[in-house]
């Protein structure tokens, strides 16, 4: 069973997650980047470019997902580095620091606040958000061309795709696919017709959207949402 809430930690969302028995997760690309805490290890999980999958995995997870653009200054590690990866965080600081904070939240009454209190602590060290990050996912999660979004920014193609590269984990094309991709499930979830949703998130067509959830998301767009039709 999954459930989130908003996190005390800006921009971020705390969630926790157990699933079935032997059931397989999908978690679709969005974005973000997690700080993990799953049978006692704390990880992180970069951005990802296509679906990860779960299988058999049925002890509980407990995450901080923190929105696009911010874990990198939270975590000290540019978001390329993790690009499609589930790391430990013994990787990325010091492993005595690590084992400390491990043992602090395995002895916590609740290991989920306990995480949370982690990920605030650090975020409280860190650089504040770049408002030109935000700017950036604002223009494109809204549909602005990649080229059209660099130059009301002030910044040249390939400054931008850097920017990317350190923040987001990709390109801003790529970044642009997959913030498209959410708006369309959000809206077909929400019961709008496949062919309005494809209109309305930014796709050439129905067409588009199904090619783009199947390479995304590695399933079809049905099967995806769990029903037939538009």
């Amino acid at each position: 069973m999954y459930e989130e809430r908003a996190s005390r930690v800006l921009d971020a969302v705390v969630w926790t997650n157990t699933p079935p028995v032997g059931g397989a997760g999908r978690v679709l690309p969005d974005g973000c980047m997690d700080l993990l805490w799953h049978d006692g290890r704390l990880l992180v999980a970069g951005p990802d470019t296509r679906a990860y999958v779960t299988a058999g995995e049925s002890s509980s997870w407990a995450g901080v997902r923190f929105s696009p653009g911010t874990a990198p200054a939270v975590l000290g590690v540019p978001a390329h580095e993790l690009r499609d990866r589930r790391v430990d965080l013994a990787d990325l600081w010091p492993a005595g620091d690590v084992r400390r904070l491990c043992g602090r939240i395995g002895a916590a009454a609740d290991p989920v606040t306990a995480l949370e209190d982690v990920a605030l602590e650090r975020a409280a060290d860190a650089e504040p958000p770049d408002p030109l990050l935000r700017a950036v996912v604002t223009a494109l999660d809204a549909g602005r061309p990649v080229a059209v979004t660099a130059d009301e920014l002030g910044l040249g193609a390939r400054q931008l795709h850097r920017r990317c590269l350190s923040a987001f984990g990709y390109g801003p094309k790529t970044l642009a696919r997959i913030l498209r991709l959410q708006r369309a499930l959000a809206l077909a979830r929400g019961g709008v017709g496949l062919a309005d949703t494809a209109v309305r998130a930014g796709f050439a067509d129905q067409a588009h959207l199904a090619r783009d959830v199947k390479e995304l998301a590695g399933l079809p767009l049905g099967e995806l949402l769990g029903r037939r039709g538009g």
